[in-house]
């Protein structure tokens, strides 16, 4: 063990105590079990009052389940579980592995609050960064575009089915990594098909890895999603067209899976205002998409301030074509009258406070959806910020972490994108301006 490093609870300031040092003997038959957790740390109280309280120290039916599954090595117990004790009528205090992607391995806590993620369904890219992630988020895009049907990402077409590639994911991630699986069709009407695909994921992933993603699906429905796939693709409904049965269907399909058992990973969450009505549908998972709400606000603003310099008409056209283009306007709304363009891109544009600090850098909804865990009853729920692309989305999200008003919420926060995005900001031009000098000073050269 190297210098300072903690083992066996030492090297903290003061006396300290761990279950072993009540020194109780483990409950019959479960002697090798119980070896995992006697270096669980206690308080000086909680020694005093479990000294004479405790006969034997136990574990609970899921540890064993745990440790079973996932093949722990002798003494340790796995990373993604956190040890809660309890004090059995018997005189037995057993001990519980909770789900908790906050650890690392034997207990101990991640070194960041903040959680990372990747998104990504591909086993080779994610490989580098398994070891540093609590979750990992894959869609039916991710899975099939991006890995299984892309010949330069799956070698050799190695893989050939999700389940294929999902097996292969828990093997390279481990039991600390959570998964969120996308169901393919989230408008399946018979629910017991859905349950069947769930059950398929648990069945490779383990009921503690999986977490189902539900997706909001505004006006989309079973009769009208053939609008999505077929000819020019356009929708004839607006996005907040929806009837109220269709625009809850997420929500109700969250709802049902969550009480049989599934942890939800709630998304395609873009504005702030749906967030507390998703938070009605008990997720584990929350999200906040910021690169293509950013980028479209930004365009909306450029677009709308060419027409107040110029009071050039085609600048509004073009902003209707946009909006056209990004569903804030169904395929019915070509002729839409331009004042009518004009108010909705100020409204958006007032809305996602791109013309102050709080959403300039298109973190609005982040912010929000961090004071929304402040003021919930959902203590496990967390919140992932997702979607990201170039120089500055991920540094202004390092930057909020280090926000004092977030200060008691940050570790239910969780970063996610892809493996190659995230690693990029490992590095700095002056990273390779020292290895230049480092290098040239260790083989001698001046």
């Amino acid at each position: 063990m190297t210098v300072n490093y903690l083992k066996d609870v030492q090297g903290t300031a003061g006396i300290s105590f761990s279950l072993n040092s009540l020194n109780i003997p483990p409950a019959r038959g479960q002697e090798s079990l119980v070896k995992r957790i006697l270096n669980k740390k206690i308080s000086f109280d909680e020694y005093k009052v479990l000294s004479d309280a405790v006969s034997f120290i136990g574990v609970t039916e899921r540890f064993g389940d745990v440790i079973r599954i996932f093949k722990v090595p002798e003494g340790e117990t796995p990373a993604g579980f956190r040890a809660e004790c309890f004090l059995d009528c018997d005189r037995v205090l057993r001990a519980d592995l909770v789900r908790d992607i906050g650890y690392d391995k034997n207990g101990e806590k991640r070194p960041t609050k903040v959680i990372f993620s990747a998104d990504s369904a591909n086993p080779y890219e994610v490989e580098p960064i398994a070891g540093l992630l609590g979750n990992l988020t894959c869609n039916p895009g991710i899975v099939y575009d991006l890995f299984i049907n892309n010949p330069k990402a799956n070698v050799g077409n190695k893989f050939k089915t999700r389940d294929e590639v999902m097996v292969e994911l828990g093997r390279v991630l481990g039991p600390g990594c959570d998964i969120s699986v996308e169901l393919n069709n989230p408008f399946e009407k018979d629910f017991n098909k859905i349950l069947e695909e769930a059950e398929k994921f648990k069945e490779i992933l383990s009921e503690y890895r999986l977490v189902v993603k539900v997706p909001h699906t505004g006006p989309v429905n079973a009769g009208n999603v053939r609008e999505l796939l077929e000819g020019d693709k356009k929708f004839n409904l607006r996005y907040d067209q929806a009837t109220t049965e269709d625009a809850l269907r997420g929500h109700n399909l969250a709802l049902k899976l969550r009480e049989h058992g599934y942890r939800i990973n709630y998304t395609l969450m873009f504005e702030p205002y749906q967030s507390a009505l998703a938070l009605q549908a008990k997720p584990y998972f929350i999200n906040s998409f910021i690169r293509h709400r950013l980028m479209q606000g930004e365009t909306i603003r450029k677009l709308l301030d060419f027409y107040k310099m110029t009071r050039d008409k085609k600048y509004l056209e073009d902003l209707r074509a946009f909006m056209l283009s990004v569903d804030f306007l169904n395929k019915n709304e070509t002729g839409k009258d331009l004042i009518d363009i004009m108010n909705l891109a100020e409204d958006t544009i007032k809305y996602r406070k791109l013309e102050c600090e709080e959403g300039s850098d298109g973190l609005d909804g982040l912010r929000h959806n961090l004071r929304l865990l402040k003021n919930n009853n959902l203590p496990d729920t967390r919140l992932i910020v997702c979607s990201m692309e170039g120089p500055y989305n991920y540094p202004d999200i390092d930057k909020v972490t280090t926000d004092p008003e977030f200060a008691d919420v940050i570790d239910r926060l969780v970063i996610t994108a892809e493996p190659g995005y995230l690693a990029r900001f490992t590095s700095s031009n002056l990273v390779v301006s020292y290895q230049r000098r480092f290098m040239n000073a260790a083989s001698g050269q001046k």
